[in-house]
């Protein structure tokens, strides 16, 4: 990879950290291609793009993705494809049937799966020595009742899920006549871990850690994505990320749900193997990708103001405010933090969420599903059987 990757091919370009890939790469002297389903990306309309082509859904139509990618790849002359979501595993499938003329920024498709898996990501790191939080697989609803009497003690979460999407946080038992778990769609019951959540965006090459942000998410869409974040320094949780990483020999993008403890140990709760918001603390473009692209030394974040969407902020964290009296705090934050979408010369994309924030709202509208849900339901995987029945 050294030397090479001119042309580069960034998916998920509905995305901030797409569009701010972009910006990086963009600003390093590649040539940047976005690729996705939605008509209008955020990061379509930013002049860090070259070109943007609409793809078909992958988890709908997998085989036409995958060769409507192909031929991207041959007609742009790309040379190295960075996924930022999901689509990370239709690629990795569409890699493994296919011999495809650019590289892949990410890990085989059993390698990526075995970490998105909440049960097998817990299963890995205690095959590594980490401490971990007790994680008990669910496959039937033998399986809950089993643990039905300590519920108040556990977290609830489908094995394939993101955005803490139908998360039951230490529920009444009641609560747990709504699960339904089967060896298709299963469900892991983690023991509740007090402390400080810290969220990690990491980027490695062959297991060497090659980029790093931890940081903590001040406000949420509902309890799912983090819409205003600022850094934390935590060695503990460096030294976990170090270790996963390396005995993954991980290439690619990764990111982590941690949990420090009172005790100063930190616990990881869950993987995603993907970008997150952690990316925005870097903004030093020659820098990002010299470690990232060139096999240059480790870049540290040169970014210390919280980000934000503003946007989101008054979707989703203005009402959270109101609802808990902590309307001085919001104010504060919208004063402090910085809009992550803002780069100098490059103002079309704030303007874009608009139109982005519309399609996706129709979506949601037709489905009847939520904004949220409606934002991955074309790129979503929920492991292969999900991927057979659609």
């Amino acid at each position: 990879m050294p030397g090479a990757d001119k042309t580069v091919l960034i998916t998920g370009a509905r995305a901030p950290v797409a569009l701010h890939l972009a910006r990086l790469l963009d600003g390093a002297g590649r040539r940047v291609i976005l690729a996705d389903t939605p008509a209008w990306p955020i990061a379509a309309a930013s002049k860090a793009c070259a070109r943007y082509h609409r793809l078909p859904p992958p988890r709908f139509e997998p085989e036409a993705y995958a060769e409507a990618v192909e031929a991207l790849i041959r007609s742009e002359g790309i040379e190295l494809v960075i996924p930022t979501c999901e689509e990370v595993f239709h690629l990795a499938m569409a890699w493994r049937g296919r011999a495809m003329l650019a590289r892949l920024f990410a890990p085989g498709i059993e390698l990526l799966a075995e970490v998105h898996n909440k049960h097998a990501f817990i299963r890995l790191a205690e095959r590594l020595g980490l401490a971990v939080p007790e994680t008990v697989l669910l496959q039937s609803t033998a399986d809950v009742q089993a643990v039905r009497g300590r519920s108040r003690e556990l977290v609830f979460k489908p094995v394939w899920s993101r955005f803490a999407s139908h998360v039951l946080l230490r529920p009444t038992p009641d609560f747990l006549d709504a699960i339904a778990p089967s060896p298709a769609m299963p469900w892991v019951a983690q023991r509740f871990v007090d402390g400080e959540e810290i969220s990690a965006y990491a980027v490695a090459r062959t297991g060497r850690l090659k980029a790093l942000a931890l940081y903590r998410s001040l406000y949420r869409a509902g309890r799912g994505a983090g819409i205003f974040f600022e850094r934390v320094e935590d060695q503990a949780a460096r030294e976990l990320v170090e270790r996963i990483v390396a005995a993954t020999a991980w290439t690619g993008q990764i990111s982590f749900d941690l949990m420090h403890q009172p005790d100063g140990r930190v616990l990881p709760l869950e993987c995603n193997p993907r970008a997150v918001s952690g990316l925005h603390f870097f903004r030093d473009a020659a820098r990002f990708a010299d470690a990232v692209l060139e096999d240059g030394p480790e870049v540290a974040p040169d970014v210390t103001t919280p980000q934000t969407v503003r946007l989101a902020m008054w979707i989703y964290g203005l009402p959270a405010a109101l609802r808990s009296g902590g309307l001085g705090h919001f104010r504060t934050a919208m004063r402090e933090g910085q809009e992550l979408l803002d780069w100098p010369g490059d103002p079309a994309p704030v303007k874009a969420q608009w139109a982005a924030l519309a399609e996706i709202a129709a979506v949601a509208w037709r489905q009847g599903i939520s904004l949220q849900a409606a934002s991955t339901r074309d790129i979503e995987w929920n492991g292969l059987d999900d991927l057979l029945e659609v």
